[in-house]
């Protein structure tokens, strides 16, 4: 394998943040036997199918959350994973939870589990940051939204979940109460939470 093709190739991963998926790779110029070389020999690593990353670069912080992003830009990382990631849940995810809007295909990734929940509207759009997982563009809820959205589901992730989730946010003073209400009426649950809102805070 010519050494000025790996170092083009391995120049092009530094310049995407030291991480492309095949497809990007391709489109390029890094030819295949390029990159599985490349891997053979431990410049790059496999994060998830599809997707190599610099193995030179730190450990991710977030790999699951970042793998997902790659693969799922569309994607926003909600409920317990959301929660997690702004540090709201004692709870220890055991797949990326994302919104996805409502018709379209469920994402097939052999890791890490996911589970799609859809959304429409507002409650799909309003509150989506963008947040840099160690050089991945990616997308969660804010800390006030993802706890309105814990509420809306609270049927599937159980109350007590739920009440951790805005016991901490109160506790932290991440947000204002009127940030929940704004948000409790896009998603049709300010009826519902307003007891414990009113309890609460």
């Amino acid at each position: 394998m010519p050494m000025d093709a790996r170092q083009a190739a391995l120049a092009l991963f530094e310049k995407h943040n030291g991480t492309l998926k095949t497809k990007q790779a391709l489109t390029l110029g890094i030819h295949p036997r390029t990159l599985y070389q490349l891997r053979d020999e431990g410049q790059l690593e496999r994060v998830s199918r599809g997707v190599y990353r610099l193995a030179s670069l730190e450990p991710l912080s977030n790999p699951d959350l970042a793998t997902v992003a790659l693969r799922v830009p569309r994607a926003v990382i909600c409920l317990v994973s959301a929660l997690d990631y702004h540090g709201l849940t004692a709870e220890i995810p055991r797949e990326v939870q994302i919104a996805l809007p409502r018709g379209t295909r469920t994402p097939t990734i052999d890791h890490p589990p996911i589970r799609v929940f859809r959304f429409t509207g507002e409650a799909l759009t309003a509150g989506v940051m963008e947040v840099d997982l160690d050089g991945v563009a990616a997308r969660v809820y804010d800390p006030s939204k993802a706890v309105v959205d814990c509420f809306r589901f609270r049927n599937k992730l159980g109350m007590e979940v739920v009440l951790d989730a805005l016991s901490r946010w109160r506790d932290r003073r991440i947000g204002k109460p009127a940030d929940l209400l704004h948000y409790a009426r896009l998603c049709r649950v300010e009826r519902v939470m307003l007891p414990y809102l009113e309890a609460m805070l």
